[in-house]
């Protein structure tokens, strides 16, 4: 399978079996395009006709390029990998990798979008005691198997409302991983609220990563995430952002934004993150309840899916100023990238990732805590809804229906689970708005790396 695009005036052709890209000029890309279901006489002819200039000669030299590319298997790869997928995930099964902790269920914002009901999870208020988040830390080393690098999220509602016990579960972490041979990288997702010269110097030792949330435009910022009294959080917590992310050296964070039907031009929003110096940015399309107003609609898609390409100009226009920035869905190496495990399994939730409440219930991810439905077991007794967790194991990019003949399959990996369940009843399902939204991300993506590899080797920008 291949997927032809032009963005940008490049002429790209995505071999999507192989991963290879291709720039190519008019007439090679219009060859490629009938290659298949044109006899070769053919579809010479019909180019002749439509490209007076070129004699047969080069067309026949063309055509005979594209066949060479097709022997290579640069073009036209065949599908190999669904046979494996099943046999690669089961290498894995049992194995945990990664937790997340519900290290409190309370906030300090009262957003009006939060999928997690303002940090509660249709539930009560809690916080995780030490000794619950000491077990879960038991719980990942005990089911890691022979991984020796073990990942840890610090999630709420809001985690620096239970400080205290993030700094003893890290302590308790770095304690043990030497005498158990396995290595924690810590990452914390905060609301800023409560960000303190305490908060900056732990992070910068301790988080691997750390997640700052931010809308953007203070007046859409402030719409959304706003304390109890309805007040915004903008004007508090830019400055304490700003303060730990140049404590930082600004690197290894994100901001993190969410766009909604109030600003589907989001574009603006990366902008007033950059005029405020973040460079790691991130802005996610909310997924909300059918009758939420926050809710993108179909005329939404259109404006979103120019915010996209526009972004990907910005990036090249501040590439070329020597201003560079991250911008998270656009992260994509064209010479490497994950491995084709990861590629067919997608994020591992409910089988090597799993979210832990403050009591030590298990959920296969965050977005599935307080559904009865998904309840793994607990941190003490383990896994014991083995239904569940074999519905997540048997999900792959090739048991989804629709993700077969798409091309961007082996990008997104069957998507997100509970997208998918939200949306259709089922975690083997699709979101298909989320799916129209990320295929214009890879091809945005894909155009932005060509781009630069062109710029890194010299050569002139189209």
């Amino acid at each position: 399978m291949i997927h032809q695009f032009k963005l940008n005036g490049y002429n790209i052709v995505l071999d999507v079996c192989s991963g290879s890209v291709h720039v190519v000029d008019d007439v090679t890309y219009d060859l490629i395009a009938g290659f298949e279901t044109s006899g070769r006489d053919e579809l010479i002819d019909e180019l002749a006709s439509n490209y007076k200039d070129i004699d047969r000669d080069e067309l026949t030299e063309i055509y005979e390029s594209v066949e060479g590319l097709k022997e290579q298997g640069k073009l036209f790869t065949e599908d190999t990998f669904e046979p494996k997928a099943t046999v690669l995930k089961a290498k894995t099964n049992g194995v945990v990798k990664a937790l997340c902790l519900h290290i409190a269920h309370t906030c300090n914002l009262n957003c009006e979008y939060c999928f997690a009901s303002q940090g509660k999870y249709h539930g009560d208020r809690a916080v995780m005691s030490f000794e619950v988040g000491k077990r879960a830390l038991d719980f990942l080393i005990e089911n890691s198997g022979s991984r020796r690098n073990l990942e840890v999220d610090f999630f709420g509602g809001e985690p620096l409302m239970n400080f205290d016990v993030v700094k003893q579960l890290v302590a308790y972490a770095r304690s043990v991983e030497k005498e158990k041979g396995k290595n924690f990288r810590f990452t914390l997702t905060t609301n800023g609220v409560l960000i303190d010269d305490d908060v900056i110097e732990f992070a910068n030792k301790e988080m691997s990563n750390v997640v700052l949330s931010l809308d953007g435009r203070k007046e859409i910022h402030d719409h959304y995430r706003v304390d109890y009294n309805g007040k915004g959080s903008w004007e508090k917590i830019v400055p304490k952002f700003q303060k730990l992310v140049n404590a930082r050296e600004g690197k290894n964070y994100y901001m993190r934004g969410t766009f909604t039907h109030r600003n589907p031009d989001f574009l603006e929003d990366i902008k007033t993150m950059l005029d405020l110096g973040f460079t790691e940015l991130s802005m996610e399309p909310v997924v909300c309840g059918e009758n939420d107003p926050a809710r993108l609609t179909e005329e939404d898609k259109e404006i979103v899916m120019k915010q996209y390409e526009d972004l990907a100009k910005l990036m090249i226009e501040k590439d070329r100023e020597g201003k560079p920035f991250t911008f998270y869905h656009y992260m994509l190496d064209l010479k490497g990238g994950p491995c084709i495990y990861k590629r067919i399994s997608g994020c591992g939730a409910g089988t090597e990732y799993m979210a832990v409440t403050p009591w030590g219930d298990l959920y296969p991810c965050h977005q599935f805590v307080g559904d009865e439905k998904f309840l793994l077991g607990n941190i003490f007794d383990g896994v014991k809804n083995d239904n569940i967790r074999e519905e997540f194991f048997k999900c792959n990019v090739y048991t989804r229906e629709e993700c077969k003949n798409c091309w961007a399959r082996l990008y997104c990996s069957g998507g997100c689970f509970a997208n998918a369940y939200h949306a259709t009843g089922s975690v083997n399902g699709i979101y298909e708005y989320g799916c129209d939204l990320f295929r214009k991300r890879m091809e945005c993506a894909l155009m932005l790396a060509i781009d630069r590899e062109f710029n890194q080797d010299g050569n002139s920008a189209q």
